[in-house]
């Protein structure tokens, strides 16, 4: 069974995840937090003994051997408190350690699932990220707080037993000033939870802000463009709006709750007084006195305040539990988790018959009644305007949309009939926010193929020098203090940082490094110059003999290096053709193409 799966999520949650991670480390934190729970009784007792048996002894009445007993159990109390916390630190540590690697694993592998749509959509990001930030921290802490409640109840019920059994009125006025607080401190939490979903909107903007003034990626241009004090003045509007929001709501928690505490401290005092009468009468010894009087003030503590505010933090976490059910009844995309097959079959069409794709929750068609058919062993580029639908294309393609009209097929096999497995063998992908993995530059190529990845760890380097040859990196290499098995970025101490080019070219060349018969380059080459970008296609397009490549651009130089070109306008095919053909016919690639024309020859002188 998984430990998380599509339920609703309740309290006995918070013991059951941690439970399933650590049995053994759980149980033993449960069975010591009942058991300290006892002590605080235990100790009034053993106390209250010792007090009255030192003053028997100084008044005569018994003989010195006589405090032996209660001194020896007054010790062993403090000897088991120390040892107990150290303990219990090794243990905790553990737990964690446990509940890390299992609950985060299976958060990461639930989010890792989830339709690409979530991703998408706003609210539900939202909801996501949630779910999904620190996620271990939030279950220990519902966790704690589940055993902060049984340990107090079980010390609040022990000492009221014995304050029933010597002063049984005193307990009645205990329970009567305290329980009011806590559906206060129930309602405080769950609006302090409902806060924090306000502020954290605002902290994702404050984040942000803080890494474009902080990363080394944006330093060149803060000192170029001196937008600094712009961006800082966004920044702590954000942040001051999200401090405001929890300022606000702790503010208000904190005066009702502890208003509220200090009315039951006031009856406390007074029942202390109280109890210095049945002193006189005889009905209450001195140590009894002075260990109740001792727990009173304990108890009023835990009733008015320690309580309150741990029914207040379960409350937050029951808000947690609440998110993290709908986090589980999102919709997932199956074989997600599944590796590419090891050997993929050879593509030799895709073609799109009427396929028309809006967008979940969106009105506005992006494809409508798209046909294109495209052949092994030619290169494709489809170039348009901004919202033609050009990385549409790559989404329906490599399956992070299904829900298309129409049908894809790819050697005259619905895309949809395929599993997870079969399509990711199909596919290479270039994005234009390609990933900088800082790992070696090995494993950072081998990516591609992630059989290959095994390869570079048994010293097979073969494939990976092929590969990042064609990629144009044999410079780079060569120039790394430990050439492939050099670590990229800055987090290794003997970590290189690259270049922008070379960091696209290493995307390239995991992009080579993969065995599918589809290549597919969404504008990687974006921050290049107009040349440049033309060099890198015609450099690809040279290595692709066998595949189908699609080169998706806005920028016409590179696309007329293509066999084909097709141009899209509004959701369908305009004009598809070679540049010669497409100039002839002097349409939209052509109009297009003019108005570009300066860029490459200005290149070029």
């Amino acid at each position: 069974m998984q430990l998380i799966q599509k339920t609703r999520y309740g309290m006995v949650d918070f013991i059951r995840i941690p439970f399933r991670a650590a049995p053994i480390l759980t149980g033993i934190r449960i069975g010591n937090r009942l058991l300290n729970a006892l002590m605080p009784s235990l100790q009034v007792l053993v106390t209250a003994d010792f007090v009255d048996t030192a003053l028997a002894i100084f008044r005569g009445e018994q003989l010195r051997g006589a405090i032996v007993q209660p001194l020896l159990l007054l010790m062993l109390i403090v000897a088991y408190s120390y040892m107990n916390w150290q303990l219990m630190s090794f243990v905790n540590l553990k737990s964690g350690m446990k509940l890390t690697r299992e609950y985060r694993s299976a958060i990461v592998e639930k989010r890792a699932k989830l339709e690409y749509r979530h991703i998408e959509d706003k609210d539900t990001w939202e909801l996501v990220t949630r779910a999904s930030s620190d996620p271990v921290t939030r279950i220990q802490e519902g966790f704690s707080y589940l055993l902060s409640i049984a340990d107090i109840m079980i010390r609040v019920i022990s000492i009221l037993l014995i304050l029933f059994r010597q002063v049984w009125w005193a307990g009645l006025v205990i329970i009567a000033t305290s329980l009011p607080l806590f559906g206060r401190a129930i309602q405080g939490g769950k609006a302090t939870y409902q806060a924090n979903v306000e502020v954290q909107k605002y902290m994702r903007c404050s984040n942000y802000l803080h890494s474009v003034l902080q990363s080394r990626e944006n330093v060149e241009e803060r000192s170029l463009y001196g937008y600094t004090d712009s961006v800082n003045e966004k920044w702590l509007e954000h942040y001051e709006t999200a401090r405001k929001i929890d300022w606000k709501a702790t503010l208000k928690y904190f005066v009702r709750m502890k208003g509220s505490s200090l009315i039951t401290v006031l009856i406390s005092l007074m029942i202390i007084f109280v109890l210095i009468f049945p002193i006189k009468d005889g009905g209450l010894s001195i140590g009894m006195f002075i260990s109740i009087a001792t727990s009173v003030i304990s108890l009023i503590q835990m009733m008015s305040w320690e309580l309150s505010n741990t029914m207040s933090g379960l409350a937050r976490s029951r808000e947690y539990l609440k998110d993290l059910s709908s986090f589980m009844a999102l919709s997932e995309t199956e074989g997600t988790l599944v590796l590419p097959e090891a050997d993929g079959e050879t593509v030799e069409s895709i073609e799109f018959r009427h396929v028309s794709f809006r967008y979940p929750g969106t009105e506005k068609e992006i494809l409508k009644d798209f046909n294109l058919r495209m052949e092994k062993n030619l290169h494709y580029a489809i170039v348009g305007v901004n919202g033609a639908g050009k990385t549409t294309i790559t989404k329906l393609l490599t399956g992070l949309y299904d829900s298309y009209e129409g049908e894809i097929r790819i050697n005259g096999r619905e895309l949809r009939e395929y599993t997870q497995a079969q399509r990711k063998a199909l596919f290479a992908v270039v994005y234009q926010d390609f990933a900088k993995y800082y790992i070696p530059l090995a494993d950072s190529i081998a990516l591609g193929n992630i059989g290959g990845l095994v390869e570079v760890r048994n010293a097979s380097e073969t494939e990976i020098a092929r590969v990042a040859h064609e990629a144009g990196l044999d410079e780079t290499i060569q120039r790394l203090p430990d050439g492939v098995r050099t670590w990229l970025g800055r987090i290794q101490e003997n970590g290189s940082d690259l270049s922008g080019g070379e960091w696209q070219r290493v995307a390239l060349a995991r992009c080579l490094n993969h065995k599918g018969g589809i290549r597919i380059l969404d504008e990687p080459t974006a921050a290049l110059d107009p040349v440049a970008e033309s060099n890198v296609y015609e450099m690809f397009g040279q290595l692709n003999c066998g595949v189908i490549t699609l080169f998706i651009t806005h920028r016409l130089g590179a696309a007329r290096l293509a066999d084909e070109i097709v141009v899209l306008e509004k959701g369908r095919v305009a004009e598809q053709g070679s540049h010669e053909q497409l100039l002839l016919k002097n349409g939209i690639y052509a109009e297009m193409f003019e108005a570009q024309r300066s860029w490459y020859q200005q290149g070029r002188e």
